[in-house]
């Protein structure tokens, strides 16, 4: 595996303290990393000078943490700062690009896909859909929140947009990243009732085949799709029934959000009922 994260820090290879995307955010990763014996280290920063990572080379090799998410403590660089080592500067975005990819590279290594469920013509479905919505984009970031095998994804990539994808099911995501549909460097394993640990606001984002919204999910579902609202300045999200469409309307508007809801006709299951969230 070509890792650009040993690439950007100048070094053959690496693994990482953290043993997985979602455990970035975790302070407890900071002590762990401080206790790791060493010879050397290197520190990472990012254009405003800002900490984004720390690894130290030992007995196995050269382990990193990366400061995405949380910061450093003090006791973390006084450590670097005992040992020969380099500071280097990247910019933000391409190091968390190369997390990400470092990440769903590691999780196609460990997880086997799930079955392969994308209906071919779900894909045009969804591309005039969004296409309809949105129009075309010029590379923009737009969220694909609960991507699953990536159907979303792929749509909008053919539109022209870049998307950054996460669900919780990480058989789905290897199956996706194995059909190229989600590529590694957009994509995270994380729980989207907690995305906005991990995403900065962005203008746009899809939850694509939302649901089934019930008496059982419906908690987790209102978790999740608030996350969107609060993260994102407009928002398609689509459900199978028009009682649950009222539901995720219920849900944006008490957010601040301006929700319309139409029917798509072309899609008799999963993308019946579409609204359309813009922040007021």
């Amino acid at each position: 595996m070509n890792d650009k994260t040993a690439e950007i820090l100048g070094i053959d290879n690496l693994w990482f303290i953290e043993p997985a995307f979602a455990n970035l955010y975790d302070p407890v990763f900071n002590n762990m990393l401080c206790d790791y014996e060493a010879d050397e280290g290197r520190l990472l920063l990012d254009e405003e000078q800002d900490p984004l990572a720390l690894a130290f080379h030992g007995v196995d090799g050269w382990v990193a943490g990366t400061f995405l998410f949380r910061n450093p403590t003090a006791t973390l660089i006084e450590k670097f700062e005992k040992y020969p080592g380099e500071i280097l500067q990247e910019d933000r975005d391409l190091w968390e690009e190369a997390v990400r990819d470092h990440f769903s590279n590691r999780l196609m290594a460990e997880v086997p896909p799930g079955p392969e469920d994308l209906n071919p013509a779900r894909k045009k479905i969804l591309v005039d859909l969004i296409g309809n919505i949105w129009g075309r984009g010029s590379g923009e970031t737009c969220l694909d929140c609960c991507c699953g095998s990536g159907v979303g994804s792929l749509s909008l990539r053919e539109l022209g947009y870049t998307p950054l994808s996460f669900d919780n099911d990480e058989s789905l995501l290897v199956r996706g990243l194995s059909e190229k549909r989600l590529l590694p460097n957009e994509t995270m394993w994380i729980d989207a009732t907690v995305a906005s640990r991990y995403i900065r606001p962005l203008p746009k984002g899809i939850a694509i085949m939302a649901g089934e919204i019930n008496d059982f999910s419906q908690e987790m579902w209102e978790r999740i799709l608030n996350e969107l609202f609060a993260i994102t300045h407009e928002s398609i999200i689509t459900v199978g029934t028009e009682k649950e469409a009222d539901i995720v309307k219920g849900w944006g508007n008490a957010a601040g959000n301006q929700v319309e809801i139409t029917e798509n006709t072309a899609d008799p299951i999963y993308d019946r009922w579409v609204c359309v969230g813009k922040k007021g």
